[in-house]
């Protein structure tokens, strides 16, 4: 079978010819069978995902981890193994953490599979049957009704007047789209504009009608998309490239100085084989004390905390990074329908005896009253305007409906804004169908661009109501030039705003003798007036695009809908600004790859885009080096969810296909709370930044410590047990609330951060390496005064000097804790219960300390002793040192940068 013209492109005859197929009859049944062993079931195919064992092992992939578990085989090898089980534990409880918020795989394809019909009416060997939707094969002819999913992508054959589909999750178009399967179009027609054409995965809204099946299976549109999801690959984090490249360094400082240490002890000592087991010792002190093995948990947990937050914030993360990801968003590329805007079509304008009255209210809810200018009118007095609402709700086959508190629309949502319009005016529904009850009935088609009920009340009085396209409409008028002129130009008017306007007029048919057909019915009518509606925007999203402007955080529409619907909005939303433009798909093709890269900053508005246009758009703003996040509800957004570096779906309209790609789900379907997210996201990273900082100059200090010994021929101050203690127990606490820091009122009013930023860059190392020196210092003076002063270098004096230097170096840790809580405000000036759970976990930690070298049990595990009462007085007052030399440098910083 040679298939060399898209199926849009053939007229009925034509595309039954090319596919061999029979409108009457369909294939035969042996000839289906053979297609299906040619073209394969018409299923999407799904790549096997990774299993809960490789998921889990995934964990272990990070470079900061392969450090810890380095660190522990030494530990191992030397004969530490408290160490090493210590070490191994808290790589496990990682792995774990990250194994059960991920748990959930990507089941992007399964979704896909579920949005197929699981049977479809197909003709064969001239019989309508039931056969599984899996089993269609190019050249089948299928029957379809409203309410039934499109198997497969096929030609429309034949069709009732007035024959629909909801597109929505495929193109974005909010309105059904009418179809018509005569003539052909061009080869280059966009998706959204093939009215001759049916998609898997869209439903049949109106009418009944046969169709030829064309493509299935991977062949789809929808199949399209599936391997475009497939191809798309997870790229890291920021956060996990910059771990990465820290982990990375760390490896090299921690190779450098255990070399260090080890020739510089084995210079002192000279080779000694008795000294062999205790040089190695200092050097795998050394190597623990540079490892922040608490990091890779805290950073976990952190983020699993804010996850708990955000869910309070109508934001589920799906995939644990995506929260740091968030916090450094430069550009939110959203669709539009259902996401910037309501997906309830509403009434705004009324053109009637020559007024133009403004509706106010926005979806379905029948509340809002209309205007004349700037003053509300009582619509009972506005006999012109109440003529052209009648009109609009006679001619009606829709339903308003009530339910728990919402208005929905039952039918047409088009319908059911003009039937909200009404009753808006007072106009009700059933009142106005028991007045004129239905005769007759015109239905909608493509062709005609008009739709008519013919209505009888029982005096007799027998009236056609009609509705349609206004260009249309007007011909079939009893209006002079000057007044289809002046109609005209109201009507540009409105559509220049993005508005999809109406015209309504009626017939009276009470003594006119005509036909049942449109032609003779819908002539010599009476203008009544121009109803203009729209998807109006939510009202949240115009404030949340303006955090996001004042944020730095560029917003970018990206939808299949109509062009100047797209820029109307993008006006109103204030995403559109002078100098900008808007880009069609039809225009995207005109531009190559490096076009769009040098366009994407000063388009903030695409309309009639597909799915590659989509990813195309992305793409481009990631060669630009910005942080791209996603948000979209239909199977059209999935393969550019993936491929952003945040994917957002939204959570009541979002088809399961977008909430499986997805990093996060918005629950609520509210801009906002996107908005709500990247702000906790600012917040989390800023939090991060604190705990890195607090954890690795206190890294630094217990270096310095061990570093400082071993150059000053010292024995050394810290036990491996020792300094793994303070870096997962006594530091982890303290880090861990501070990442539960509130979060800076003003996070929204700076710019994203760059996410190129180093973890630490060259200055704050510098600040790092000074405030881990005073802590060092401090820790190796009441290491000194025990064993020297208090017990005269004697060999039996260590244990004691080095329960001193433990102590001490647990309690400063304790208090720098406070420091790092902010960069140059006073900790008098915050408060120290603004942040109540590190007050808490500095309690906890300080009184795990006590026990660690109070207990006598703990004591021979730890190798503590007791310490006398001028000990602890003389360890209070060390640790208590880098609180104020901090306080003086936070000043210091005030007075003279700001």
């Amino acid at each position: 079978m040679t298939e060399n013209l898209n199926p849009w492109e053939l007229d009925v005859p034509a595309a039954l010819a090319q596919w061999h197929s029979d409108s009457r009859t369909g294939l035969s049944a042996a000839e289906a069978e053979r297609r299906l062993r040619e073209h394969g079931p018409n299923q999407l195919q799904e790549q096997p995902g990774a299993g809960p064992w490789t998921r889990f092992f995934a964990q272990f992939k990070d470079v900061m981890i392969g450090v810890l578990l380095g660190a522990a085989v030494v530990a191992g090898a030397l004969g530490e193994w408290v160490d090493t089980g210590a070490i191994a534990g808290i790589v496990l409880l990682n792995a774990v953490l990250g194994f059960l918020q991920e748990h959930r795989a990507e089941r992007a394809l399964a979704a896909l599979r579920r949005m197929a019909s699981p049977n479809s009416r197909v003709l064969r060997d001239g019989r309508l049957q039931n056969v599984p939707s899996r089993d269609l094969v190019p050249g089948d002819v299928v029957e379809l009704e409203a309410g039934d999913h499109v198997p497969a992508d096929a030609r429309l054959i034949s069709g009732t007047a007035g024959f629909a589909t909801q597109e929505a999750s495929l193109t974005g178009e909010s309105a059904p789209v009418n179809k018509l399967a005569e003539g052909s179009l061009s080869a280059t027609t966009p998706l959204a504009e093939r009215a001759n054409m049916l998609y898997m995965g869209t439903a049949v809204v109106a009418g009944k009608g046969r169709a030829l099946i064309a493509a299935t299976g991977m062949f789809t549109e929808l199949g399209h998309i599936a391997g475009m999801i497939q191809s798309i690959g997870a790229e890291p984090t920021p956060l996990q490239r910059k771990l990465a490249v820290f982990g990375r360094m760390l490896i090299k400082i921690v190779i450098v100085l255990v070399i260090l240490v080890f020739v510089l002890t084995l210079a002192r000592t000279g080779w000694q084989a008795d000294q062999m087991a205790a040089i190695f010792l200092t050097a795998v002190s050394l190597a623990v004390a540079a490892i922040p093995e608490g990091l890779p948990a805290v950073v976990t947990l952190a983020l699993a905390l804010g996850v708990q937050r955000m869910v309070r914030r109508n934001a589920l993360i799906r995939k644990l990074p995506s929260v740091e990801s968030l916090g450094c968003a430069t550009v939110i590329c959203t669709d539009k329908t259902g996401t910037l805007t309501r997906n309830e079509m509403t009434v705004k304008a009324i053109y009637a005896g020559g007024r133009l009255y403004d509706v106010a209210g926005a979806g379905y809810q029948p509340v809002g009253v209309l205007r004349d200018g700037a003053a509300e009118i009582v619509p009972s007095e506005h006999g012109a305007l109440l003529n052209a609402l009648t009109c609009a709700a006679l001619c009606n086959s829709a339903t308003l409906e009530h339910t728990h508190s919402a208005w929905r629309v039952v039918g047409d949502p088009t319908e059911g804004a003009l039937l909200t319009a009404a009753a808006k005016a007072g106009l009700e529904r059933d009142a106005l169908e028991r007045a004129w009850p239905l005769a007759a009935e015109l239905p909608f088609d493509s062709t005609r661009k008009r739709m008519t009920m013919i209505r009888q009340q029982a005096g007799g009085q027998r009236m056609a109501f009609v509705k349609g396209a206004p260009d249309i409409m007007l011909t079939r008028c009893q209006l002079d030039q000057p007044a289809r002129d002046a109609v005209l130009a109201v009507n540009a008017s409105l559509t220049a705003r993005g508005l999809r306007v109406l015209a309504v007029a009626q017939r009276d048919l009470t003594s006119a003798s005509v036909g049942t057909d449109g032609e003779s019915v819908e002539r010599d009518l009476t203008f009544l007036g121009l109803l203009a509606m729209i998807d109006p925007p939510r009202p949240e999203a115009r404030e949340a695009i303006a955090r996001c402007r004042t944020a730095g955080i560029r917003a970018v529409m990206i939808t299949g809908d109509d062009p100047g619907t797209a820029a109307a909005i993008g006006r109103d939303l204030g995403m559109l600004q002078p100098g900008d433009r808007a880009l069609t798909g039809g225009e995207l093709d005109r531009l190559g790859d490096a076009a769009l890269v040098e366009t994407v900053a000063h388009t903030p508005v695409y309309a009639r885009v597909s799915p590659e246009h989509k990813l195309r758009i992305v793409r481009a703003w990631k060669r630009l080096g910005q942080v791209v996040a996603m948000t979209g509800d239909g199977v059209n957004d999935a393969p550019a969810l993936k491929e952003a570096d945040i994917g957002v779906a939204m959570g009541i309209t979002g088809t399961d296909v977008t909430k499986e790609v997805a990093d996060m789900v918005v629950t609520d379907d509210n801009f906002a709370s996107i908005v709500a997210a990247v702000e906790e996201g600012r917040g989390i990273y800023a939090n991060i930044q604190k705990f890195i900082r607090y954890l690795l100059s206190c890294n630094a200090g217990e270096i310095i410590v061990m570093l400082g010994a071993a150059l000053g021929g010292l024995p050394a101050p810290l036990l491996p047990i020792h300094i793994l203690w303070v870096n997962l127990v006594t530091d982890g606490l303290p880090a861990l609330a501070l990442g539960v820091e509130p979060s800076d009122p003003d996070i929204m009013r700076h710019p994203p951060r760059d996410p190129e930023e180093l973890v630490v860059n060259r200055s704050t190392g510098l600040r790092l390496l000074l405030q881990g020196g005073f802590i060092a210092l401090c820790t190796l003076m009441a290491f000194a005064y025990v064993l020297y002063v208090e017990h005269g270098s004697r060999a039996a004096g260590l244990p004691a000097a080095r329960t001193a230097a433990f102590l001490v170096l647990s309690l400063a840790q304790l208090v720098h804790a406070f420091n790092c809580r902010h960069e140059t405000a006073s900790l008098f000036k915050l408060g120290l219960w603004s942040n109540g759970k590190l007050v808490l976990a500095v309690g906890v930690s300080l009184a795990l300390q006590f026990a660690v070298v109070s207990i006598p049990l703990l004591q021979r595990f730890f190798r503590t002793v007791s310490l006398s009462a001028s000990d602890w007085l003389m360890a209070v007052v060390c640790a208590s040192l880098p609180l104020w030399l901090m306080e003086a440098a936070k000043w210091w910083r005030r007075r003279n940068l700001g």
